[in-house]
Formats: structure tokens, C-alpha cells, sequence
């Protein structure tokens, strides 16, 4: 595979949004959540804390996924994973973690964590395939999102979960 992962630039916030709102459809009708939140703004994404890498299956291509990491509380937070469906089921969104977990490490970070769907095939199974385990929301941060996620109702399309793993 000659897909290559770089750090996301200025020039990538309409891409972004554009993988998100496309991956964010396949959870959508899975869940049959009509009501679901927009994707993020690129631009804000990019200006955030932390960092975005985007993957193209080839040098100088557009964008095909992207994996944003922030700095919550001075942990790493794996923010969202999004790969373009049409690009799904071919090793994308795996090798953006991989890349999203060296990147945190080389940056001084011993663990990462993310919140997900516990039941959905891409979501919780996927991410414990990576490496990562259930866990229980210890930080200021991480209390917040229960919390944000509970505002959103994004709990009663299915358990939510934290989960983590030590770099």
C-alpha cells in the first residue's frame, strides 16, 4: 500500500469535514440517529490542542481519513477516527491509529484514551483490536465527556464507553 500519512495543514479543514460527514452517515444509519450532531469544523479541528494526521493513498492525493488527537489534561484524547467510506475495509483507519499512538508516544504521552460505542463492529471491537481496553473515566476531561455525551443523547442510540491503552 503507497498510502502516506502526514500532519494535517490548513489547507486540509474542508477535507476534514467532508470525511467526517461521510463516515459519521454509515454511524447514522446504523443507528438510525436523525438527530445527529455536525461534523466539526476543519479549520477549528486544526487549531485545537493536540494533533491531526490525515492519510491519502498516494503522495500529493486528497485526504482519505484522518485521526485527531487532544491534549485533555495533559493526557492524549483519540478525538475522532474518520475514514471516507468508499476508502473503508482497506487498512486505513488502523494505520492512523498506529500513527496517532507512535505520534503521543514520541510527544511524551504514556496512554491514550477515546469514548466509543460499545456494540458497533467499527467502534469499541475495532479500537480493542488496536490494542485498547474498557476503562473508567478518571479525569476532570474525561468525566466532561460522559457528561457532553449525555447532553447530546448519544447514549441512548447504545452504551458508551472509555477506553485506553498504555504507551
Amino acid at each position: 500500500m503507497s498510502a502516506v500519512i502526514r500532519p494535517a495543514t490548513t489547507a486540509d479543514a474542508e477535507a476534514l469535514c467532508s470525511i467526517e460527514t461521510q463516515a459519521d452517515a454509515l454511524l447514522i444509519d446504523s443507528l438510525g440517529a436523525s438527530d445527529w450532531p455536525p461534523a466539526a469544523n476543519g479549520t477549528e479541528r486544526l487549531a485545537g490542542t493536540g494533533f491531526v494526521l490525515v492519510i491519502e493513498e498516494a503522495v500529493g492525493s486528497s485526504p482519505v481519513g484522518f485521526v485527531h488527537v487532544l491534549d485533555a489534561d495533559g493526557h492524549a484524547h483519540l478525538e475522532q477516527l474518520s475514514v471516507l467510506p468508499a476508502a473503508g475495509r482497506r487498512g486505513f483507519g488502523r494505520r492512523l491509529v498506529s500513527a496517532a499512538l507512535d505520534e503521543a508516544r514520541a510527544r511524551g504521552y504514556t496512554r491514550m484514551t477515546l469514548r466509543t460505542y460499545a456494540e458497533i463492529p467499527w467502534n469499541a471491537p475495532f479500537y480493542s483490536s488496536c490494542g485498547f481496553l474498557e476503562s473508567i473515566p478518571e479525569t476532570p476531561f474525561q468525566r466532561g465527556l460522559v457528561d457532553t455525551e449525555s447532553s447530546l443523547g448519544l447514549d441512548r442510540y447504545g452504551r458508551r464507553v472509555q477506553m485506553t491503552t498504555e504507551l
